[in-house]
C-alpha cells in the first residue's frame, strides 16, 4: 500500500507540472510584466521539483590527455538484471590502469559519481557499477542480498582482469572489502591491486552519527514493516519489494531540510530576477538528486542489519556464502582508506577500521587521509577531492600498477 499511495500522489503531481508548462507560456505572451515573471518563475520552480525514476545521463564524452582531446563513450561490458558493468570507453591507444569504481546501492543512481569519473578519467581506464533501479527488475531475475552484491564485484573484477583496482564510495567498502577477502582467500588472480574505500560504514560503533542511531533505535522487523514497499502493477518489477528510492530521498531530505528549503527559496528568486547561471546550478544538482533508485529488499535489510546493527564485519563474524570473511587474508592488494572531517553520515573513524581488519597488509602499503573541510559528498565530489584526495590515489595506483 505504501508505494501505492506514492505511485498515485506522483500521477497528480505529475499533471499538475504538465500544467506548469502552460502556465510559463501564458507568462511570456503577457510580456515581462512583474507578475508575469513571478508567474513563469513559479510554475518553473514546480516543474523541477519532480522525483524522478530514470537514470540521468553521465554526459562524460570527451576528455583531455596530455593536451589532447580523445572521445569517451560508454560501453555495456557485462549486463545482469541488477546491474551493468559499465566502461568509459577512450578511443585512444595508450594503456592506463584499470579501474573499477563501486556505487552506492542507497537510493540515487550511479551518476551521483559522475564528477568521481570525470577526475579519475584522463589517467585511468574507467568502469562503474551502474546499477539498475529495483522497480525495473522483473521478479522472475530472483533476489539481490549482500551476497549477490559481492557476487557482482567479484564477476566484475574478473572480467576487467588480473592488475585492476577497486574504488569503493560509501556503503558499498563494505562488500568491496568482502570481495577483496573473499578473493584473497582463494589467490583468485584478478584480486585488485589497489583497493580505496571512501567514506564508509566499516564499523559504524565507532562515533555514530544520526543515521547509525536511527538503525539502532528499532529492530529490523520495524524497518520491513514500514520501509518496505512492494513495487506497483504498472512497472516492470511489479511485484518485487523493494525499500522505495523516494524514502531515502526523504530521509536525506529531512536531514537538512533547512537547507533545501533556503535553496529553493533561493532558486525561485534567481528564476523571478533571471539569474540564469545559478539557476541552471540548481537545476542540476536537484535533477541529479531528485533521480531516484528503489533498493531490493534483501539488500537494503541485510545491510542495515548486518552492518548497521550487529556489526558483524568489525566483530569477525560476518560471512559469505556460509564462509567466514576474513579481511587479514587480504596480503596483496594496497589500501587507501579517506574520510571526510565534517561527514554526518560516515563519522571519522567508521572507514578507518578497515585498516586494522586488513591486518596482512603490511603497513607501508596502507594509507589513511582525513580530508578537512568536507562533508560526505566532499570527499569524492568538488575541489578538494581533485586537487588534494585523488593524487594521493593516483600515487598509491601508479606504485602499484
Amino acid at each position: 500500500m505504501l508505494y501505492q499511495l506514492y505511485q498515485a500522489q506522483a500521477d497528480l503531481l505529475g499533471v499538475a507540472r504538465a500544467g506548469s508548462a502552460w502556465a510559463r507560456a501564458l507568462s511570456v505572451a503577457c510580456g515581462g510584466l512583474p507578475q508575469a515573471r513571478l508567474l513563469s518563475a513559479a510554475a518553473e520552480w514546480f516543474a523541477t521539483t519532480a522525483v524522478t525514476h530514470e537514470r540521468p545521463a553521465y554526459g562524460l564524452d570527451r576528455v583531455t590527455v596530455q593536451n589532447r582531446t580523445f572521445a569517451v563513450r560508454e560501453e555495456a561490458v557485462l549486463r545482469t538484471p541488477f546491474g551493468t558493468l559499465l566502461h568509459f570507453r577512450k578511443d585512444m591507444l595508450a594503456e592506463q590502469p584499470r579501474v573499477l569504481v563501486v556505487a552506492p546501492m542507497s537510493g540515487h543512481f550511479a551518476t551521483l559519481l559522475r564528477g568521481t569519473v570525470e577526475t579519475l578519467l584522463p589517467d585511468c581506464d574507467v568502469y562503474i557499477t551502474d546499477w539498475h533501479n529495483a522497480r525495473d527488475v522483473p521478479v522472475e531475475a530472483g533476489v539481490f542480498g549482500l551476497d549477490e552484491f559481492v557476487d557482482h564485484l567479484i564477476r566484475f573484477l574478473e572480467t576487467l582482469g588480473p592488475g585492476s583496482h577497486l574504488m569503493a564510495v560509501c556503503q558499498p567498502t563494505v562488500p568491496a572489502l568482502i570481495a577483496a577477502s573473499v578473493m584473497a582467500v582463494v589467490r583468485n588472480p584478478a584480486q585488485p591491486r589497489s583497493m580505496t574505500l571512501m567514506a564508509g560504514p566499516i564499523d559504524t560503533r565507532i562515533s555514530p552519527t544520526k543515521v547509525n542511531r536511527l538503525a539502532k533505535d528499532r529492530p529490523i522487523e520495524w524497518f520491513e514493516r514500514n520501509l518496505i514497499g512492494i513495487v506497483p502493477a504498472r512497472h516492470p518489477g511489479a511485484g518485487r519489494k523493494v525499500y522505495p528510492g523516494f524514502m531515502q530521498l526523504t530521509a536525506f531530505m529531512m536531514m537538512n531540510l533547512d537547507r533545501h528549503v533556503a535553496a529553493h527559496l533561493t532558486q525561485l528568486r534567481n528564476l523571478f530576477v533571471e539569474n540564469t547561471a545559478e539557476a541552471e546550478a540548481h537545476r542540476r544538482f536537484y535533477e541529479e538528486y531528485f533521480a531516484v533508485a528503489d533498493l531490493p529488499a534483501e539488500f537494503y535489510l541485510e545491510t542495515v542489519q548486518r552492518v548497521f546493527q550487529e556489526h558483524l564485519l568489525p566483530l569477525g563474524r560476518l560471512t559469505y556464502r556460509g564462509e567466514r570473511v576474513d579481511p587479514a587474508a587480504i596480503r596483496h592488494t594496497a589500501l587507501l582508506v579517506v574520510e571526510g572531517e565534517r561527514d554526518d553520515i560516515c563519522a571519522v573513524g567508521q572507514t578507518m577500521a578497515a585498516l586494522d581488519l586488513c591486518r596482512g597488509v603490511p603497513a607501508a602499503r596502507k594509507q589513511y587521509h582525513l580530508q578537512t573541510g568536507v562533508g560526505h559528498y566532499g570527499v569524492f565530489n568538488g575541489r578538494k577531492w581533485q586537487q588534494q584526495i585523488y593524487p594521493k590515489m593516483r600515487q598509491m595506483i601508479d606504485e602499484t600498477s
